[in-house]
């Protein structure tokens, strides 16, 4: 992990206070490049120090329950949200020999998901984390001819996202509320998780946040898709734009994260309100503006169940992205660990 930028003046957390971002004159709005060098590929996760993730781990193991947060790789099996490839798996065997092979086949982005920092950048000034550009990104190198890997998914896997994660169960405690004290939401719809609303549910659960967490939403998407049948589900995938319910575009919700988490992760197909309720996104600040990992289609169904059995709804994590140079996304290979 990479130390900030002498100087760049930097809080007790060792981050630029939020606001001071831009961090420089001319760079996209909330834009943090830059804070860790001009090459760093990592973003938010060198918040992830060696002391943070020990400290997890030593706080947050106890019984040693794992649990995946991974969705099934083919669980869009007949059309997908985005229109992404689905998974497709070929198996054959070796004769004569007693061996089977297979090849698989799929959209990095079809199930659950790292976004990486080749995914989205600001889209005025079309520019990824520390400025890269679309050339960078699928020009090739003028001495061999090789393909860049500039902001590439393989820097992830070199350390893998590993350390504290919370959930913040907001499905469980909005459908706990009474009727009318918060606003209604609905997965299939635009519709906003406000952060006022996420940090009212951390209350509830007696989460305390620490710097450095890897923050989950279970918004209630993956419970909601479970009621649909799947003439309803391929309606919904007519409409264009897709509509989804996720985190609100706010300053206030950029200022929470920026102030508190290395990356973050829901259970919908997009991790903010889509589409945008403003004229920016969030992902372009979280991926272009401060290379924050962004997970989407996390399946947290049974990590909700244990956080209730537990009463504790933070945990171990260890997610290992696939090393793949130049890579946009990957699957997390994601478990929690209590």
């Amino acid at each position: 992990m990479a130390p900030p930028n002498p100087n760049v003046k930097v809080n007790s957390n060792g981050i630029p206070d939020f606001e001071d971002l831009p961090l420089r004159r001319g760079d996209p709005h909330h834009s943090a490049w830059g804070l860790y060098g001009e090459k760093d590929e990592l973003g938010t996760l060198n918040r992830l120090t060696d002391d943070r993730v020990a400290a997890a781990a030593r706080n947050e193991i106890k019984t040693g329950q794992r649990i995946s947060l991974n969705w099934p790789l083919d669980a869009q099996s007949d059309r997908s949200f985005f229109q992404r490839a689905l998974f497709h798996q070929d198996i054959f065997p070796k004769a004569p020999a007693t061996v089977n092979d297979d090849v698989w086949t799929f959209n990095s982005q079809v199930s659950t998901q790292w976004d990486g920092l080749r995914h989205f950048g600001y889209q005025k000034e079309k520019l990824f984390y520390n400025g890269v550009t679309m050339k960078q990104i699928h020009g090739f190198g003028q001495e061999k001819g090789e393909k860049g890997t500039v902001n590439g998914i393989q820097a992830w896997a070199e350390q893998g996202i590993v350390g504290r994660g919370i959930l913040v169960d907001y499905h469980s405690w909005r459908t706990s509320q009474p009727d009318g004290k918060v606003s209604t939401y609905d997965s299939f719809d635009s519709t906003s998780i406000s952060v006022a609303d996420l940090k009212a549910c951390l209350d509830a659960q007696g989460t305390e946040v620490k710097f450095g967490d890897i923050l989950f939403i279970r918004s209630g998407f993956m419970a909601a898709r479970a009621t649909k049948t799947p003439d309803e589900i391929w309606a919904h995938q007519d409409v264009m734009p897709h509509r989804f319910g996720g985190v609100e575009q706010d300053e206030a919700v950029l200022r929470w994260i920026w102030d508190n988490f290395s990356a973050v992760a829901g259970d919908q197909p997009s991790f903010e309100c889509w589409p945008t309720q403003k004229d920016w996104l969030l992902h372009e600040v979280l991926l272009g503006g401060w290379g924050c990992p962004i997970g989407e289609l996390f399946d947290l169904e049974a990590l909700a169940k244990r956080c209730r059995d537990e009463k504790r709804w933070s945990f171990f994590v260890c997610s290992e992205p696939c090393n793949v140079p130049g890579g946009v996304a990957s699957p997390p290979n994601i478990l929690a660990i209590f």
